[in-house]
């Protein structure tokens, strides 16, 4: 039955490809992904710059919506599985979905309150009304369709299609990072652009626009596909029946506890005297799955970080990141995955299993979690480097006092705090001293930390007998400066002009002495000196690919599988129900992170990389111990086993009907071609 099954599909299937409801599934995840990733890519900025809130108070929320989009998965398991479905959940809350999109992209138009028309909006407690009620939208929608999509596609396979199940898993997974990749790309040049009607300002309408179009998108490709879709009813309210029957097995166990009543197999076959033994197995299988997802959050919070703390590691690296915004490494990532994805299922799993080494699920999670951890010492020895070039800032009751020679031609003697330094025309020498110290006033203040996002402090002291006006670009009095060579205009009251080009790296300061000898004409810009503060980033950001790679091997090996796992032990009612405990998982390794970077209080980032990656290989081992005493199930066999009497006459009948199923199907289709 089941091999006439599957001949009878791939022939439906090669006659009309667009059959396929896989089609529709994966567009729709991509445009889906698309517009999530693109809306978040630009969040922040968002909020910072639109609605001017400060840092801290920005992050704040923005994690805030984060953790919303990984929690409402348990709301959107529940109504799927026991009362919409997953077809008509997914339909329901896409409609939500595309309808917060397309209110945070409404909040962000500046012209709806501009009424005096000078680019900021007048009333900003309408923006933020709107961009509040857009971003709970979008977390329950997003939310509470990752359960249901993911399952929903797998339940277009039949038991006997495991394979072409696995390889619909890797394929979804691509298309979650193909979107991710293209719209990191492409939405914050969109937000680059200028839009506006009366004052032109950063497009954050188009950049939010375009990802609530591709939200539009993907409802309407999931709707096409409706006929082609096999749709599971729903079960009944079976999250209550679950919670319901491990709370009755726990107070019976307990109500029984004394010696004289025997022991059970199972601490949950308390529950028989009230629920009947098909739920109970069932809530055995989604336990088992469920004690395996204790160790998982960790390796979620070494997983998220590379949008935190490697994105800041890689400012104090050498690499062209201040254009938009965001490192080019953020990109890596979803390149990988889309190259590994197709090379793990094509190559590396089919080697492994000639090789007949029994690589099975849970093994491939401990690998993919021994490469997290490698990625993060990888991480770690790269900030040993990075450490060694950045500057020394003092500390404590320490203050810096810098002496700068500007005679020409003549070297000079600086006495300071007992020890004496030859200062070279043009050279600076730096001290550390007490801050009690009588210091001389300065014309400028000093830098305290080195620039971030690899730009350049870059400050002028004029020598010279006159006032002098610098300029770069548009910007008067230069402080930090993002192109690698920008050209500063110089000029005295007379407008006189000289033009000073400067190349530099990312990550420096240069104090540019104007002398006293300098003199405006075709060499003017001969005699500006400049002086190096702090040097440029000298460790380059390409030593973050290794810890990228690693840590999207480990994602492939990791994450694809574990989608696949917890499709495959789950019950037939309760699939999504483990697809929402799975997410549940990556927001409780972002708690991890917080608390683990809040308790441990280390000086050191290096360090902190170390501590995570020790915490992660503990953790592996343990979730080695746990997989080794794993046994596989089969939950359509264990089900069954409830549902029909094990009787050798049913056995007969079933496999004559399915016999005969399986005549007049293809004598229907040998029908449809006469």
């Amino acid at each position: 039955h089941e091999r006439c099954d599957l001949f009878l599909q791939k022939k439906e299937n090669l006659r009309n490809p667009r059959r396929n409801p896989i089609f529709f599934i994966v567009v729709n995840e991509f445009c889906e992904r698309f517009s999530y990733y693109g809306m978040r890519a630009v969040l922040v900025l968002y909020f910072k710059y639109f609605l001017g809130w400060d840092d801290d108070f920005a992050t704040t929320i923005y994690h805030t919506f984060a953790a919303l989009c990984y929690l409402t998965p348990i709301l959107g398991a529940i109504v799927a599985d026991s009362w919409l479905g997953k077809f008509k959940t997914i339909i329901y809350l896409s409609i939500v979905y595309a309808a917060g999109q397309v209110i945070l992209a409404v909040s962000a138009i500046h012209d709806i309150t501009d009424t005096d028309r000078d680019g900021t909006p007048d009333n900003m407690t309408f923006h933020i009304s709107l961009s509040m009620v857009g971003l709970l939208l979008i977390a329950l929608g997003t939310g509470g369709i990752k359960p249901c999509v993911a399952a929903f596609g797998g339940d277009q396979f039949q038991d006997h299609q495991e394979k072409q199940r696995g390889t619909f898993f890797s394929i979804f997974y691509l298309s979650i990072n193909a979107g991710s990749l293209l719209s990191t790309i492409i939405t914050p040049v969109l937000r680059a652009q200028e839009c506006g009607i009366h004052k032109q300002r950063e497009c954050y309408p188009l950049a939010f626009g375009v990802p609530a179009a591709l939200m539009v998108v993907a409802l309407i490709v999931f709707i096409v596909g409706s006929g082609m879709y096999t749709k599971t009813a729903p079960q009944g309210n079976i999250m209550v029946k679950f919670c319901r029957c491990v709370g009755f097995a726990i107070k019976n166990r307990f109500r029984h506890r004394s010696s004289a009543y025997p022991k059970r197999e199972h601490w949950m076959d308390w529950a028989e005297e009230k629920y009947d033994k098909l739920l109970i197995a069932q809530v055995k299988m989604v336990l088992k799955v469920l004690f395996l997802y204790i160790p998982l959050p960790m390796f979620w919070a070494l997983f998220d970080q590379q949008g935190s703390r490697w994105t800041l590691q890689a400012t104090t690296m050498n690499g062209d990141f201040v254009m938009t915004d965001l490192s080019p490494l953020q990109t890596i990532n979803p390149i990988l995955i889309l190259v590994l994805v197709p090379i793990m299922d094509s190559l590396i799993y089919p080697l492994i299993a000639k090789c007949n080494l029994n690589f099975t699920a849970l093994k491939r999670m401990t690998v993919g979690m021994f490469l997290a951890a490698l990625a993060f010492v990888c991480a770690g020895l790269i900030q040993l480097q990075i450490d060694e070039t950045l500057p020394k800032f003092p500390s404590g009751a320490e203050a810096q006092v810098k002496f700068i020679n500007m005679i020409e031609g003549e070297a000079i003697s600086v006495n300071a705090g007992g020890h004496v330094y030859e200062l070279k025309p043009f050279d600076v020498r730096e001290t550390h001293t007490d801050t009690h110290a009588q210091l001389s006033e300065r014309n400028f203040s000093d830098i305290t930390a080195k620039p971030e996002k690899g730009a350049n402090s870059i400050r002028f002291l004029n020598g010279w007998t006159s006032k002098l006006n610098v300029t770069v670009g548009d910007a008067d009095r230069p402080s930090f400066v993002s192109t690698p060579r920008p050209q500063f205009k110089i000029m005295d009251a007379s407008g006189n002009e000289c033009v000073f080009t400067q190349s530099l790296g990312f990550g420096s300061s240069y104090t540019n002495v104007i002398p006293p000898t300098f003199a405006f004409g075709e060499n003017c810009a001969a005699s500006i000196r400049p002086i190096m503060d702090i040097s440029p980033n000298s460790v380059h950001m390409a030593l973050q690919i290794p810890q990228y790679f690693l840590m999207t091997a480990g994602e492939v090996v990791f994450s694809v599988t574990g989608l696949e796992f917890a499709y495959s032990q789950a019950p037939s009612n309760m699939k999504s129900v483990l697809q929402a405990g799975w997410l549940l998982t990556v927001a409780f390794g972002n708690i991890i992170v917080l608390i683990v970077a809040e308790a441990a209080t280390l000086e050191e980032q290096w360090a902190e990389y170390i501590l995570f990656a020790s915490l992660l290989v503990v953790v592996c081992v343990i979730f080695s111990v746990m997989a080794y005493f794993y046994t596989y199930i089969d939950p359509m066999k264990i089900e069954a086993q409830f549902a029909h009497p094990d009787s050798d006459e049913l056995k007969r009948k079933g496999i004559q009907t399915a016999v005969l199923n399986c005549e007049y199907q293809n004598n229907d289709r040998n029908s449809e071609r006469l």
